[in-house]
């Protein structure tokens, strides 16, 4: 017999550190990848854990009490990015492109852009929304 899932709870903080730099200050090309972690009504969510993974570097952020988390990083073809939160069976994963044709063509035309981070004044803005309208596309583990 498998042991059920449990949601991640209002605990996930408990004895997990952020790790915003997957690079150190001063690396060469480093950027500010940063954006919200939205419900499915579009409000905050502000106790989620965002996790980025690549080639560079590992990285987490919890999102503060207005939904947004950063980390900083090099761009890349893709970046692979875990979000744990309040209510979450499990993890849900996805990706932040910075081409929308960078994009798998597996994915739908039409959601494609919920996956490209899009340049802004402070880097580049990654929106996590988890479900509803326009909600990021999730891949299977």
């Amino acid at each position: 017999m498998t042991t059920p899932s449990q949601t991640v709870g209002p605990f996930l903080s408990i004895g997990l550190r952020d790790a915003p730099e997957a690079v150190p200050a001063g690396t060469p090309g480093r950027i500010r990848l940063h954006g919200l972690v939205l419900d499915g009504a579009g409000a905050p969510v502000p106790d989620a854990l965002v996790e980025t993974w690549q080639e560079a570097g590992f990285a987490r952020c919890g999102t503060d009490d207005d939904g947004r988390w950063a980390i900083f990083t090099v761009r890349a073809p893709y970046i692979d990015v875990s979000v744990f939160a309040r209510g979450l069976l499990n993890r849900v994963i996805t990706r932040v492109h910075f081409a929308e044709e960078d994009v798998d063509a597996a994915v739908p035309a039409a959601r494609r852009h919920t996956l490209v981070a899009t340049p802004d004044g402070d880097g580049r803005r990654f929106d996590i929304r988890l479900q509803g309208e326009d909600e990021t596309v999730f891949f299977e583990l």
